[in-house]
């Protein structure tokens, strides 16, 4: 068992929700705090909750962690406003990334979205995209951007935009192939162990953008068990045999080796007529 403690920040969202649950099953984690505005419904011994206004952050709310995982994000519809929506999609995981850097903690791994882009002309990629660069320039130890397509999973809330969105994306699937393949929506499910994966396995490097395709792929490796041959495990026979043998010429090794005596015994043999 490992001793790796994480801080999760979004833990109610669809992302979020899995990989809280990941993490405490998790063998590497002994301890996953989270950082939310209201209860969890989900339990665990490994878990600390602590109720907090995202407003008033403070570094004490952050013990040491090995990883902060940030699955903040909200959409237009919900928060009513472009100004709501750019406090929790941007100056939030901002402020938090600051706060992680000034604890000490290593890697921040922040999920933003497959289009973003500073330059873009949809807002909602312009957001994203400022807030990626924000973070790169903050200069933390490391930082992992996590770029999901669409999320698929079962939501607390009914969002008609993104159903219709799983349901035309379900029937272009296998249209999806080539550059497109990288467009393909992904189980949020996904999303969380790939993010644990990366953490846990993936090579440290300061900045990395992991984009969908990536994400799809990522999984915990293999353990690879000591080759046994079936020879081996059931010729207990010629184990018996073999060990027979070795016995044998322990016991007859002093005729292998006297030879001198071997000598002395053949000149004293009568010749025959």
């Amino acid at each position: 068992m490992g001793m790796r403690a994480a801080i999760v920040v979004g833990a109610t969202g669809l992302v979020g929700t899995s990989l809280v649950k990941q993490l405490c099953e998790n063998e590497e984690y002994v301890s996953v705090t989270v950082i939310t505005r209201r209860k969890l419904a989900y339990t665990n011994p490994k878990l600390i909750v602590k109720i907090r206004a995202f407003d008033m952050l403070e570094e004490r709310d952050f013990e040491f962690a090995h990883e902060l995982y940030c699955c903040l994000g909200t959409t237009m519809k919900k928060a009513g406003s472009r100004e709501i929506f750019e406090k929790v999609d941007f100056e939030y995981p901002l402020t938090i990334a600051s706060l992680a850097k000034k604890r000490g903690i290593p890697h921040l791994l922040v999920i933003t979205a497959m289009g973003a882009n500073e330059g873009s002309s949809f807002y909602y990629n312009r957001v994203k995209g400022k807030l990626e660069h924000d973070l790169i320039e903050l200069g933390l130890p490391r930082l992992s951007i996590i770029r999901p397509s669409l999320l698929l999973g079962e939501r607390d809330e009914f969002r008609l935009g993104e159903k219709v969105g799983e349901k035309i994306f379900g029937i272009l699937k296998p249209l999806f192939v080539g550059p497109l393949k990288r467009a393909r929506a992904i189980e949020a499910s996904q999303v969380a162990k790939a993010m644990i994966v990366i953490a846990l396995y993936e090579k440290s490097q300061p900045v990395y953008i992991y984009s969908s395709q990536q994400l799809a792929k990522l999984d915990y490796p293999e353990i690879q068990a000591e080759a046994i041959s079936r020879e081996q495990v059931f010729n207990w026979e010629k184990h018996k045999l073999s060990d027979a043998i070795d016995e044998e010429g322990r016991v007859n090794r002093d005729v292998v080796i006297n030879r001198d005596k071997f000598k002395i015994e053949q000149e004293n043999v009568p010749p025959k007529d």
